[in-house]
């Protein structure tokens, strides 16, 4: 548990009767649950309501809860700048890497290299099960928005040259993007459960792609066939988005091989490491290499720096233009980078404030499921706000003093207990709900019977496959 952090330089000068001493008592139970009630409840108005950015959301609903916990008016904000200066300084890293190796892969052509391949060994009775694969895939590096832009203008122009239902097709990519993004690092939100939880990231990235299988396969190709009997839509007739993704189609492009390989790099590096740790290999000179490669830090860096050969001076790409494509990169991040952040600030406020030991130890007293309360205490979330980010970032902090008394193991299974919590019922909260109405134009009610039906039977089934994991290891 960490203490409230307070300013050294300022201590002499803080009345007293503003600060929070060290060996002060801590405030009652019943006041640590209502700053937590309060806190969350705040954030929720400010953005279901206010319609406020999350950002600015999680900064007023952490000093919230800090004033409400009885931290002093100064230090109200110590703790959560803590927090966000930690989580920037890890979790913000990994991500401006993870989009450098998405833009790259995008504008090289690489992502349509993968595209192109897998569909054209593909029978048509197939199609949906390799969209789904495709979306498992490219999921992998890109960010949940990315995948979609990227994604949707092939599952129309397939649902238009099979003369299929966009559904039949469509759900089953958008479950492989889900579930990757909200199971698998180097996705925000597992990243920053990894963070506040204390799990190792190759045993989490490990167990999340196990969970992913069984659930994108039952949430994407299996449900569609019957969800596509409950909507139908007609095969489109034009392709959004065709003109521009096409628009470089005469520049050389990376082979399959280059671009999937590139892709799955990161991953195998921070597996291998993972393997190295459960054998207790780190002493042996092959061990300490391997540990080292698979620092998430250093496999994205060094995929980075491949990912710039292979989609950028390999296909033809000037020095200059490569700066440019990687400045470019971040530009979209920003806004993820800020909530991100704001998040970190809120968990460890959560923590300092001693809000989340009293809900873990009530918990606890409860004898409920640990697995069980965090994929509820996101689905809660979730629901509120509408953001799986802030969803994972609050149930993280609140469950961190449970994970803390966990194996490696099942503190992994926990950051993905929360991240299949943190998909559930996307609805009209959610800026995903909209994206995907818009893409598939589809009426509010179809795209409740598709999109957020699929995000509800996906977190089920992701919640209900790491349970069971967590009964056998």
């Amino acid at each position: 548990m960490h203490s409230l952090v307070t300013l050294a330089g300022m201590a002499g000068t803080v009345p007293a009767s503003l600060r929070l001493a060290d060996d002060a008592p801590s405030a009652p139970t019943g006041q640590l649950v209502l700053a937590a009630v309060i806190g969350i409840a705040v954030i929720v108005a400010l953005i279901v309501w206010a319609k406020m950015h999350p950002f600015l959301a999680l900064v007023i609903g952490s000093g919230v809860l800090a004033l409400v916990a009885g931290t002093g008016l100064v230090q109200a904000f110590d703790a959560f700048s803590k927090g966000l200066g930690s989580t920037v300084g890890g979790v913000g890293v990994l991500i401006a890497l993870g989009a450098i190796i998405g833009k790259l892969l995008i504008d090289s052509g690489g992502a349509d290299q993968i595209v192109d391949t897998i569909l054209a060994r593909t029978p048509a009775q197939r199609v949906p099960w390799a969209l789904a694969f495709i979306a498992f895939i490219i999921g992998i590096p890109l960010f949940f928005e990315v995948g979609v832009v990227l994604l949707i203008p092939v599952v129309m122009l397939v649902a238009r040259r099979a003369r299929l239902s966009p559904v039949l097709v469509g759900i089953p990519a958008l479950a492989g993007l889900s579930a990757l993004h909200g199971l698998v690092p180097p996705h925000p939100g597992p990243l920053l459960a990894i963070s506040a939880l204390g799990a190792d990231l190759g045993l989490t990235l490990g167990l999340g792609l196990l969970v992913a299988i069984p659930t994108v396969i039952l949430a994407g190709p299996v449900l569609a066939k019957i969800l596509v009997r409950w909507v139908h839509l007609d095969p489109p007739t034009t392709v959004l988005g065709i003109e521009e993704t096409s628009a470089e189609e005469g520049r050389r492009r990376p082979s399959f091989a280059v671009s999937i390989g590139v892709v799955l790099l990161p991953v195998a590096l921070m597996l291998v490491r993972a393997v190295v740790d459960i054998r207790h290999l780190e002493e042996t000179p092959a061990g300490s290499v391997f540990q080292f490669l698979g620092t998430p830090l250093v496999a994205l860096l060094a995929t980075s720096l491949v990912a710039l050969f292979a989609f950028g001076s390999a296909v033809g790409r000037t020095r200059a233009q490569l700066s440019d494509l990687v400045g470019s990169s971040f530009v979209p991040i920003a806004g993820i980078l800020l909530i991100v952040g704001a998040g970190g600030g809120f968990k460890e406020t959560l923590v300092a404030s001693g809000v989340g030991q009293v809900i873990a130890d009530g918990i606890t007293s409860a004898h409920l499921n640990p697995l069980l309360a965090g994929w509820l205490v996101a689905v809660l979330i979730r629901v509120a706000t509408g953001s799986a980010t802030v969803a994972t970032i609050t149930a993280a902090g609140i469950m961190a003093p449970i994970a803390a008394g966990l194996d490696p193991t099942h503190a992994a299974l926990m950051v993905l207990v929360i991240g299949a919590g943190s998909v559930f019922l996307s609805h009209v909260n959610d800026a995903g709900f909209w994206l995907v109405k818009e893409y598939f134009g589809m009426t509010v009610g179809q795209t409740f019977k598709t999109w957020s039906l699929m995000e509800t039977v996906l977190s089920v089934v992701a919640g209900g496959v790491v349970m069971l994991l967590g009964l056998v290891v």
